[in-house]
């Protein structure tokens, strides 16, 4: 292969890479282990050659350069275990399209994972058990239990997702740009790998593990390393192996342009995700770890592996640039912070891509507020499900009202009846589900209204004074609106905690503990998400478009949309069923078009009125740099890629999970129905944003500046 597909770009790399010293004690244990486990000579798949070219034991010694070298040779180990994974799957199940022999082979091996590691395991059958057997036998006895937990769960999505890439490929399908990111973390094996930093560095604490700054640092660490292997790759696997999953192809057909360009736009990107990373470990990971009140010792756990990930990114950068298995001819050296050291390095080099950088950085926080846009723009939408109404909904509208007035929300100086009026949740609730008793068609609506009012209220309220210390405040009592195991009831300050602890009250009372806390959970991230815009808005700081993707989910309410829906299906469908890859895939097409809908219709109203900043449009128009029509065609084609994905997912990919998972004939009709549910879900949104008064021009001339409430926030003051 000596004709490159594009140039490879200047990388974007801030630390520069160090080299463990006990590399060599790492290559000859890894060579003499693979030779052990069966992995080489009469394997099929590698020789001794292959091992040395592809020189594993250089790249743990960069990514892992400060740990002794006995657990050096054992991560080692790791990474010659999954690269050989990745190739025998390739060679036995990819190349021959075999999908059923690829799922067989994928379930026995978790029975090589078992959390007590005093449960027997089976006879290995070929090289990936007989590693995977050793490997985990000799790794968790060092690990606590909720990190054992989280490396086998990552251990299962690294292998278990290879069958979307097999199911894509078989297909010839290319995912879109959101589908692939997400997926991508998982097959893409760095949340994996970010479980041995933490092995090869500190344990991180689990009261912070699951944490939004602590997941956002694995998240920005996992696509950084994905994108810039999918630049160094690209000709491997898509002119070589026939992969569809490759983010330069996704870009090339979802943008319609050159490879070059495509590869350029996928630097952008991994460029980006380092600034989220950078951004998220400066300014989250500090004060999550106040508010959690860790030790000492706990904070400088956390900072070794925020370290260890950085070490990992600049580390694995430069084995790409060493490594036979890449292309990575004329590739430009990366030492910005050391001065031009190498051939083809030169000052001009380096200072346009510290301008570059720090363009990128800077336009993030450059937006000028209140601009006027106009009218917002919007095209033809592709739905494909026609919405329905509920007969209940003139009378279930004068009932919504009655409760916003008793519940005291509309004296606040938020809403009053006008806006409430004008918002019209009773329709949208009508259009979401249009069977609904007209109890439950009351309680949805005001499910909806509390909502939609909290997240009115978050950024005029406290974004307009600048207290984020009082939104955190009023986002805990929250939370402690509603018990889960019989808790004393929190006494209400203001009408957002008098709605939420009634509307708990009449939700959760036939529910079990478990079902509470579940609901719960969806509650507080989306409050939580509230708080998230709150900070950036205080900051000016336009979101990275990964980022606000994933937080658009929670800001919207999607995750309490769900656990409602899924509460009305009952117990016959597993919960695992619902943690599938292809049901997450499912509803996260559903609530993705969702919310870019909404910010298609909600430009003007955010951009002109309002000052927001968290609009998917204009993250795109400041990603790319381009103006308003450009960025809505963006953002209209990505809705209409989620809503075939959707139509795919449930068309095609929902029947193998019934199969896989061999449910029952009532099961299946359970999950139709929730398909359904999905489907009214979307109808009736669109049904709603082009009904409702919220976001039409005339309206906002002459109410989107309203009024501002002339108090604070009815919260209690700690002593």
């Amino acid at each position: 292969m000596t004709h490159q597909p594009f140039e490879l770009p200047h990388f974007y790399m801030p630390y520069p890479a160090r080299l463990n010293p006990h590399v060599d004690e790492a290559r000859a244990h890894s060579a003499a282990w693979a030779r052990e486990m069966g992995m080489l000579e009469g394997s099929g798949i590698w020789e001794q050659a292959d091992l040395e070219a592809h020189d594993y034991g250089l790249l743990c010694a960069y990514t892992h350069p400060e740990c002794d070298g006995p657990a050096l040779s054992l991560i080692t180990d790791w990474y010659v275990w999954v690269f050989f994974f990745d190739d025998h799957f390739l060679e036995i199940f990819k190349r021959t399209q075999d999908r059923v022999g690829g799922k067989a082979y994928l379930d026995r091996l978790p029975l090589f994972m078992p959390m007590d590691p005093s449960t027997p395991m089976p006879e290995p059958q070929n090289p990936v058990e007989a590693g995977l057997a050793d490997l985990w036998t000799r790794t968790v006895p060092k690990m606590s239990a909720d990190r054992r937990r989280r490396f086998s769960v990552a251990t299962e999505h690294l292998l278990n997702e290879s069958l979307w890439e097999l199911s894509n490929i078989n297909e010839g399908r290319i995912a879109n740009p959101v589908e692939y990111i997400e997926m991508r973390r998982k097959v893409g094996g760095a949340p994996w790998s970010s479980g041995l930093v933490e092995y090869a560095t500190a344990e991180v604490p689990a009261s912070v593990a699951e944490s939004r700054p602590l997941r956002v640092l694995m998240e920005t660490f996992s696509d950084a390393v994905h994108l810039r292997n999918d630049l160094f790759s690209y000709q491997r696997e898509v002119e070589d192996e026939g992969e569809l999953s490759n983010g330069v192809l996704v870009l090339e057909t979802f943008f319609g342009c050159t490879t070059q360009q495509a590869a350029d736009i996928v630097n952008d990107v991994l460029t980006s995700r380092l600034h989220q990373f950078e951004h998220t470990a400066l300014t989250e990971v500090p004060a999550v770890a106040l508010e959690n009140g860790l030790t000492p010792q706990e904070v400088a756990a956390v900072a070794a592996y925020t370290r260890g990930l950085q070490d990992w990114q600049s580390g694995g950068h430069e084995w790409h640039m060493r490594s036979s298995r890449y292309m990575n001819a004329r590739a430009r050296p990366t030492e910005p912070w050391r001065g031009p050291t190498g051939p083809g390095t030169s000052a001009a080099d380096v200072g346009a891509l510290l301008a570059a950088a720090g363009a990128e950085r800077l336009r993030a926080y450059t937006h000028v507020p209140f601009e006027k846009v106009g009218p917002s723009l919007l095209p033809d939408f592709h739905m494909p499900f026609q919405v329905e109404l509920s007969p209940h909904l003139a009378a279930s509208r004068g009932r919504l009202t009655e409760w916003m007035h008793r519940m005291g929300m509309l004296q606040e100086g938020v809403w009053d009846e006008d806006k409430l009026a004008a918002y019209d949740l009773a329709l949208c609730s009508a259009g979401l589900d249009p069977d609904a008793t007209p109890e439950a068609l009351d309680l949805s609506a005001q499910w909806l209204a509390w909502g939609t009012y909290g997240d009115d209220y978050y950024p005029l309220v406290f974004g307009q004074r600048r207290d984020l210390a009082a939104a955190r405040l009023t986002t805990r009592r929250l939370s402690d609106c509603m018990p889960v195991d019989g808790e004393p009831a929190l006494v209400p300050a203001n009408g957002m905690e008098r709605g939420l602890i009634d509307l708990w009250a009449r939700t959760t009372a036939e529910m079990t503990p478990d079902e509470r806390r579940s609901l719960k959970d969806s509650v507080d991230v989306m409050t939580e998400s509230w708080v998230w815009e709150l900070s950036n808005q205080l900051q000016n700081r336009i979101p990275d478009p990964v980022d606000y993707l994933e937080m658009r989910r929670a800001t919207f309410g999607s995750d309490l949309t769900l656990s409602l829906c899924r509460m009305g299906q009952g117990p016959a469908v597993p919960p695992e069923v619902y943690r599938s890859g292809p049901v997450r895939s499912l509803e996260n097409a559903a609530i993705d078009y969702a919310c870019l809908l909404n910010d298609v219709f909600s430009y003007q109203k955010e951009i002109e009125y309002e000052g927001e900043i968290h609009n998917a449009i204009l993250v795109v128009q400041n990603f790319f740099g381009i103006d308003y029509p450009t960025a809505l065609d963006v953002v209209h084609d990505l809705m209409t890629q989620r809503m075939q994905q959707f139509e795919h997912v449930a068309a095609h990919e929902l029947p193998i999970v019934y199969e896989d998972f061999g449910l029952s004939e009532e099961a299946r009709e359970v999950m139709r129905n929730y398909v359904t549910d999905l489907q009214n879900w979307l109808a009736g949104i669109l049904n709603w944003h082009q009904k409702v008064d919220r976001y039409k021009a005339e309206y906002l001339a002459r109410r989107a500046h309203g009024f501002l409430p002339d108090r604070g926030p009815a919260v209690p003051v700690l002593s």
